[in-house]
């Protein structure tokens, strides 16, 4: 063999199992989910375009569901570049303490009592997420990758998740964007919280004979 691994310094049976991720922080993988269309453009400027197309309403949670849209136009290539790359908050480098750094793209909701939920300070380390839920509510910004579509390289679609735990109130509340690299000023757009929680009632396990057993 030209190529051999390296000796085991540890049983693998000696290592503790990696914990997934906990359900205040993502959608639970067994439940399909209710979907909502909402169509609903958040925020536009010059070269970005926040658009949340659907909701998806859980047992547990809704998630969120955004495409941020970009196009180079009036930017440089490398200007370009960079703004594409500061969609995911761990590319970005620490501002100074007590501020946001301008190329964060930040998301939030807040509630009709003045409960607000950010994505600001997020960590992105799941061995380092507490398992016990936090202080609800919480809002987690999940990715789901870059969409192919069509087109020149000028442009590009970046598909976001905004994980909200629990489920709202049934009542309307608000969905905040603000990404100042982008040219996005604070953006709110109202959403049915009501309509959320009684989707998540059509909200159905992948394998119901597993649930009914269990």
């Amino acid at each position: 063999m030209f190529f051999e691994p390296e000796p085991a310094t540890r049983e693998e049976a000696d290592y503790p199992p990696r914990p997934g991720w906990p359900g205040w922080f993502a959608p639970p993988k067994e439940e399909m989910g209710a979907v909502l269309v909402s169509d609903v453009a958040l925020a536009r400027s010059p070269n970005v375009v926040i658009t949340v197309p659907t909701i998806r309403a859980f047992s547990t949670g809704c998630l969120i569901e955004a495409n941020v849209v970009m196009r180079q136009h009036t930017l440089s290539a490398e200007d370009y570049e960079a703004l594409g790359m500061s969609v995911y908050p761990h590319m970005i480098p620490k501002a100074e303490a007590g501020q946001l750094p301008e190329r964060l793209l930040r998301f939030g909701v807040r509630f009709g009592d003045g409960t607000k939920a950010t994505t600001v300070g997020q960590r992105f380390d799941g061995v380092r997420l507490r398992q016990d839920p936090p202080s609800p509510p919480r809002l987690s910004l999940l990715f789901g990758g870059v969409s192919m579509r069509s087109g020149g390289e000028d442009a590009a679609v970046s598909l976001v998740g905004l994980w909200l735990w629990p489920l709202p109130p049934a009542e309307t509340f608000e969905l905040a964007a603000e990404w100042p690299a982008g040219g996005v000023e604070l953006s709110i757009v109202s959403v049915d919280g009501a309509a959320i929680v009684a989707a998540a009632r059509r909200s159905v396990p992948y394998w119901p004979e597993d649930a009914e057993s269990g």
